[in-house]
């Protein structure tokens, strides 16, 4: 616990079997509560050394996507009870010892979500390994994003998030997309609830076991960005309404 505050950590993983046990091992347990791991229909060794860690395991019986783990792995955490969830992928490419500094952001109160930025230090990502072409769609796509969502970040494609509980309850995450570009949508609708924002530096770590997405399927996830990008100004000027942000109120039990 932080703050008195349930923390847990989502993991999602999809064939790791190399690196979970290394990114299990490097959570800090002193501030942890619960690990949750959906196996997003993995077909290798991964759901038996979690079994073996004794954590909670949900298995999807085939692969459905990056968002769609997300999506089982915060409704889990919600109905565990937990005040923050942590989402710390399988790959190790995102340093798991820092689960804490970012849960405190948002147990303490500064924040209802807080992000790690690989981008808040010049130069810490092509130094960690991030490939020059996926360092200039980032960077492009940030400041596109930057412009429309309007949240204050240098990174708008992390995957180390950590989301407070009433955000999670409010948000409809269940119709978001099953893909990838989940996370972006993430952004759009903490941008129409009016959320607070916090940001972390993190260290860039790519190996030949990351599992960011090839150079066809970024491309692939750059044109739906742009996509929510758009329906997000639709939905924000009342052209059209999209059932992903209409966000909840906020009510005494979220």
């Amino acid at each position: 616990m932080i703050n008195n505050k349930k923390i847990a950590v989502f993991i999602p993983a999809y064939n790791t079997e190399r690196t979970i046990q290394k990114t299990i091992d490097a959570i800090p347990r002193d501030a942890v509560d619960e690990i949750i791991v959906v196996d997003d229909g993995c077909k290798d060794k991964t759901a038996e050394i979690v079994r073996r860690n004794n954590l909670h395991l949900i298995q999807h019986p085939h692969n459905r996507g990056y968002g769609a783990a997300q999506k089982t792995g915060y409704q889990a955490a919600l109905e565990m009870g937990a005040d923050v969830v942590v989402m710390v992928h399988s790959d190790f490419q995102y340093d798991p010892t820092l689960v804490k500094p970012m849960a405190e952001k948002v147990a303490n109160g500064e924040a209802d979500v807080c992000f790690g930025s690989r981008m808040h230090n010049p130069g810490d990502a092509r130094r960690g390994g991030m490939p020059w072409w996926r360092f200039a769609a980032n960077k492009a796509l940030t400041l596109l994003e930057g412009a429309f969502f309007k949240l204050g970040l240098t990174e708008y494609h992390t995957g180390y998030r950590a989301y407070g509980r009433e955000l999670l309850a409010r948000i409809p995450f269940a119709h978001n997309s099953d893909n990838y570009v989940f996370d972006t949508e993430m952004f759009a609708e903490i941008n129409l609830g009016h959320f607070r924002v916090a940001e972390i530096p993190i260290p860039t770590r790519y190996s030949a076991d990351s599992q960011s997405p090839n150079f066809y399927k970024s491309v692939e996830y750059g044109l739906m960005t742009l996509q929510v990008i758009w329906r997000f100004l639709l939905h924000k000027s009342g052209i059209k309404s999209y059932p992903q942000f209409r966000i909840k109120e906020k009510t005494e039990n979220n």
